[in-house]
């Protein structure tokens, strides 16, 4: 690719990033934590600790595909602008969707922070949107778009769950 192109890329991927994950795991969750929904809360204490964990893992996960989609599948992760070609290595070797996992770990993880039962909620909400967008739209655009590869990439690629793989001489 260009060097033109990947600046270009880069940036589109920058922006994107910003404006949907940054909706989805900043502002969203500050306007929930502000409301006045959000008295009931999870219990305190421990869970505190693993929530920084679930953020700063899922932040790194999601920059990493991010990365994958830009230089490997020459796009971005805005639907308008897919990968060119199937990215089917880094993360993408164990789960079909980290990017997803990675935006989800994140609001989970902010749930366990805040100790917000509401922002729970909402990454159960999230989830539920993020799998039906998955199963409707982007894997029968998918299919159609890299037909056997994309066949085969599923049968070896879970579709949420990190699948680690171990190779026979292991």
């Amino acid at each position: 690719m260009p060097e033109n192109r990947k600046i270009l890329t880069a940036l589109k991927t920058l922006l994107f990033t910003i404006l949907v994950p940054g909706t989805v795991t900043i502002l969203l969750p500050a306007l929930l934590l502000s409301s006045p929904w959000n008295r009931v809360s999870l219990a305190d204490g421990p869970f505190r600790y693993p929530g920084l964990v679930l953020i700063i893992l899922g932040a790194l996960v999601y920059l990493r595909c991010a990365w994958e989609f830009a230089f490997a599948g020459k796009g971005t992760p805005a639907p308008i602008d897919p990968p060119k070609e199937l990215v089917a290595k880094g993360l993408y070797r164990y789960s079909r969707n980290p990017m997803y996992v990675g935006v989800l770990s994140v609001v989970f993880g902010e749930a366990l922070w805040f100790e917000s039962l509401l922002l729970a909620g909402y990454g159960a909400a999230v989830f539920a949107g993020f799998h039906l967008f998955i199963v409707f739209y982007e894997e029968p655009v998918l299919r159609r778009k890299f037909r056997e590869a994309y066949r085969r990439y599923c049968e070896a690629a879970p579709r949420w769950l990190f699948r680690i793989k171990r190779n026979r001489g292991e």
